[in-house]
C-alpha cells in the first residue's frame, strides 16, 4: 500500500528512527529543536498527500534528539483538507514501515473540561472517534495489522506515565482527559460542545484519533498531548478564531519544545 513512498524515502535517506513525532497546528517550530540528518517535503513523495493547513509546513524532518532517532511530521493532513481517512494516515504507516515503534501525536485543541485553561497542556488518556470515519474501512491489509485491533490501551500507560513524569521534572503543569476528533473544518456549535461534554470529552479537535487508531493497528505504542488552544464553543461567549489557536500556541511554544524534548529523551 505505501511501498512506492517508502521506495522514494529510502532513494534518499537510509536513516531508521525509534520514535515519531506528528507536530499539531502551530507547534511546528519544536522541529528546529532536532539535530537534523535530512528532510523531505511531502510534496516529493509520488502519492503522498500534501500539507494545506496554515501552519502546516508538510515535511518530514529526520534527525536527533539527544540519543534518540527520530522523525517528524511538520505539519499532518486533515480530512477537512478534502483526504479520506486511509489517506490522511499514510504518514503514519510510512514512519512505522521506516522503522519507529513509538508515536507520539500533539494537537492544539478546544478546552471542554470547565476545569481547564488556555495555555494547558492535556495528556490524552483516551479518545472519541465516534463523529468520523475509521481509517480501516475497507479491505483489511493484513502486513500492516490485524483486522480488529484491541483499542482497550490506544493511549499506552507507560508512554503516559513517561509524559507525567517529565512533566513533573520541568515543573510543567497537565491535565489528563478525553480528546474527541470530529471533522471540521468548522468551529463546533455550542449544541455540539454540550453533546461533547455530556458524554465525557475534555478537549475536542480535528485531528489525531484517526491516526492513532492506524498505528495501534500498524503496531505503535502511542501517547498524546493536546494543547488547550482555545476555551471550546459555549465555554467562553468570545467567537473562535484561527488566529487565538496560532497566538496561544505560540506562548506555550517554550513550554512545550522543553516537554517533548524531555519526554524523547526519557522514552
Amino acid at each position: 500500500m505505501i511501498s512506492k513512498q517508502i521506495d522514494i524515502i529510502r532513494r534518499i535517506t537510509d536513516f531508521e528512527p525509534e520514535i515519531a513525532v506528528v507536530l499539531g497546528s502551530g507547534l511546528g517550530e519544536f522541529a528546529k529543536q532536532v539535530d537534523k540528518v535530512c528532510e523531505i517535503k511531502y510534496s516529493d513523495i509520488e502519492g503522498m498527500p500534501v500539507s494545506t493547513a496554515p501552519n502546516h509546513e508538510g515535511k518530514f524532518v529526520f534527525g536527533n534528539i539527544g540519543n534518540k532517532r527520530i522523525a517528524v511530521m511538520q505539519g499532518r493532513v486533515h480530512l477537512y483538507e478534502g483526504y479520506s481517512p486511509q489517506e490522511a494516515v499514510m504518514p503514519i504507516r510510512i514512519m512505522r514501515a521506516l522503522g519507529a515503534e513509538k508515536l507520539i501525536l500533539t494537537n492544539a485543541s478546544g478546552g471542554i473540561n470547565k476545569n481547564f485553561k488556555v495555555g494547558d497542556f492535556m495528556v490524552i488518556s483516551d479518545h472519541i472517534s465516534s463523529f468520523v470515519p475509521s481509517p480501516l474501512i475497507g479491505q483489511n491489509d493484513n502486513q500492516l495489522g490485524v483486522r480488529f485491533p484491541d483499542m482497550s490501551n490506544a493511549y499506552d500507560k507507560e508512554l503516559k506515565s513517561i509524559i507525567i513524569k517529565t512533566a513533573k521534572e520541568l515543573s510543567i503543569p497537565v491535565k489528563q482527559g478525553v480528546y474527541a476528533q470530529l471533522t471540521g473544518p468548522q468551529f463546533e456549535t455550542p449544541a455540539e460542545i454540550k453533546m461533547l461534554s455530556s458524554i465525557g470529552t475534555d478537549a475536542v479537535g480535528m485531528s489525531t484519533a484517526i491516526e492513532a487508531i492506524a498505528a495501534v493497528h500498524c503496531g505503535f505504542k502511542v501517547c498524546g498531548v493536546s494543547l488547550i488552544a482555545n476555551l471550546a464553543c459555549g465555554i467562553t461567549d468570545m467567537p473562535l478564531t484561527e488566529e487565538e489557536v496560532s497566538n496561544t500556541a505560540n506562548a506555550s511554544s517554550k513550554q512545550f519544545e522543553a516537554l517533548l524534548s524531555g519526554v524523547i529523551r526519557n522514552i
